[in-house]
């Protein structure tokens, strides 16, 4: 019984790593071969929040998730490029053509932005996934996870062998 509880923990494991592998080799391909800025999943793509400017809302090192739209609102949470920097901000106001954001720890208001400018409106935060992003795609993490995947396979062809005989 034990076993096979522990055979099922492995391959839900394996299965997550696996479509977390998938997530970012097609990150890759979108941002480093087809030169893009960011991924477009499905109409959603993600960041990480580098600053604190939206504490207590979104602290640094969480992940937010981005429904791609120009359709927001006053007090939506947006993301917006800015010289090729992607903020994570509240929009407090339109004003004619603009429209003005602020971060929630912020005095000041930002420079006011274009609907151009406007990604899409923050629909998830995830806390603290930079965080365990960057610890489970190092290099020793994805090489661990590999390893186990070709033991897990070549114990299964080796059992498969052993009981044919």
């Amino acid at each position: 019984m034990l076993e096979k509880i522990l055979k099922f923990l492995f391959v839900i494991i394996i299965i997550f790593f696996v479509i977390i592998l998938i997530i970012v080799i097609y990150n890759l391909i979108q941002i480093n071969i087809q030169h893009k800025s960011y991924p477009n999943i499905l109409g959603f793509t993600f960041f990480e929040v580098a600053t604190g400017s939206m504490e207590p809302t979104i602290d640094a090192g969480d992940v937010v998730i981005v429904k791609l739209t120009k359709e927001v609102e006053i007090n939506d949470i947006i993301v917006y490029n800015e010289n090729n920097n992607f903020i994570t901000h509240r929009l407090i106001r339109n004003k004619e053509n603009d429209y003005i954001t602020k971060g929630d720890a912020n005095n000041i208001e930002d420079n006011p932005i274009k609907e151009n400018d406007i990604l899409g409106k923050v629909v998830l935060t995830i806390p603290k996934v930079g965080i365990l992003k960057k610890a489970i795609l190092s290099p020793e993490v994805i090489m661990l996870i590999m390893s186990l995947i070709v033991l897990t396979i070549g114990l299964k062809i080796f059992r498969t062998k052993t009981q044919k005989r």
